[in-house]
């Protein structure tokens, strides 16, 4: 384990955090939309939306704490009166604070703000503004607005949200590629120390210890499996010990500057079978399948079938039906580990440059193994391109040997 970590080193040297200008834009294309889309206002709650926007970083909890965004005019924030000067020492984008005491309603303020920034409610018979509620706020945030808020039209702000986030910047695709980039060596250093006996709680352990030593503050998250639990995608509840011919998978990212990675390897610890190397070699066709069908314009949801066919082709399937494809192709990725749009059936969002996906159509058979290749990709211009290179082969899943 030391020797592996002794071949890390910090990665994050020139990553550069979005910076206050870019958030302005954020804010300018997202009002430039609402007006639109005839949006008079949306609320983001504490959390990735109001950090997007905002670059405000704030944790949601039973208090409501948010940021007003008007289709013209300047960003306003909801905050509690005790926690407005700590609230402003985390601001990027400076805006008022609107302050409620603990035994005032946040929901009335929040209308009252409204009016006061002159988006009235409709008289009666006249059209109401339409009012959007962040899509992430917990639902008694809703709950408390929708009484008092006559006259206007409450609905889910994840139209704007999502049509601003889904797409990309520069920068933002820099920070992800980073991130990926610190994760895939750090994959590589843990494929590097394992041995028979090692238990899944210490990989878990040291892959968090590797993340610190590339830079990160330690794993935004970490799964770790070994033999018939990789069967199953998201782990199982007992520990697992290393035995030759088992199936590895690993599936880990980090955090630099809020933007996330996320990567899975598949390999055989020892002697590798025919079957799993028939199985890895179908997870792998079926991950370049979507990769190829990922073009401008082409509905998500057309990336999963390019998957599905190529897994059906092999035998697994057909749709949901294991041993086979039980989940999603991809999620989207950027502040949050899963955002829109995704690679499913029924999202028919046209693929557009910047948006940012996992592709890893895993192979689930229980009773025997699971194969996961994760990889992701960005849109650009010319269609597709990976993040990090898919996993080279089996026998050389790193491609350390070419």
């Amino acid at each position: 384990m030391e020797e592996a970590l002794a071949s890390l080193s910090d990665m994050t040297a020139g990553a550069v955090p979005i910076g206050k200008d870019e958030h302005h834009q954020r804010l300018a294309r997202a009002q430039a939309y609402m007006r639109d889309q005839g949006i008079a206002a949306i609320y983001v709650n504490a959390g990735s939306n109001m950090t997007y926007f905002t670059g405000t970083k704030w944790h949601a909890s039973e208090r409501m704490v948010g940021a007003i965004l008007p289709a013209s005019g300047a960003v306003e924030y909801i905050a509690p009166a005790f926690e407005e000067s700590t609230l402003k020492d985390f601001m990027l984008v400076e805006g008022n604070v609107n302050t409620w005491h603990e035994h005032e309603s946040p929901y009335q303020l929040f209308v009252d703000t409204l009016k006061r920034m002159g988006i009235a409610p409709a008289a009666a018979g006249d059209v109401a503004p339409r009012v959007g509620i962040c899509e992430s706020a917990a639902f008694f945030i809703y709950d408390g607005i929708r009484p008092l808020a006559d006259g206007y039209a409450l609905e889910n702000a994840g139209k704007v949200t999502a049509h601003c986030r889904t797409r990309k910047s520069a920068n933002e695709i820099a920070l992800m590629q980073r991130a990926k980039d610190m994760t895939l060596a750090v994959h590589v250093a843990t494929a590097s120390m394992l041995r028979e006996g090692i238990t899944t709680v210490e990989v878990e352990e040291f892959i968090n210890r590797a993340h610190r030593k590339v830079g990160a503050s330690g794993s935004y998250f970490v799964i770790v499996l070994f033999g018939e639990a990789t069967a199953y995608p998201h782990g199982v509840s007992y520990v697992q010990t290393l035995q030759p011919g088992d199936t590895v998978l690993i599936d880990t990212g980090c955090k630099l500057h809020n933007y996330i990675s996320d990567i899975t390897r598949t390999y055989v610890y020892g002697e590798i079978s025919a079957r799993q190397r028939s199985v890895w070699n179908s997870e792998k066709a079926a991950q370049a399948a979507a990769f190829n069908a990922a073009q401008l314009g082409v509905p998500c949801e057309q990336v999963d079938m390019a998957a599905r066919r190529s897994l059906e082709a092999d035998g697994f399937g057909p749709g949901y039906k294991l041993p086979g494809l039980p989940h999603r192709t991809g999620h989207g990725i950027g502040l949050d580990i899963h955002e829109w749009p995704y690679l499913v059936g029924g999202d028919k969002t046209p693929l557009d440059v910047g948006m940012c996906f996992s592709n890893e159509p895993m192979i689930c058979i229980p009773g025997e193994f699971g194969v996961r290749h994760e990889d992701h990709f960005y849109m650009t211009e010319n269609g597709p391109k990976w993040f990090t290179e898919p996993a080279h082969s089996i026998d050389d899943p790193f491609g350390l040997r070419k």
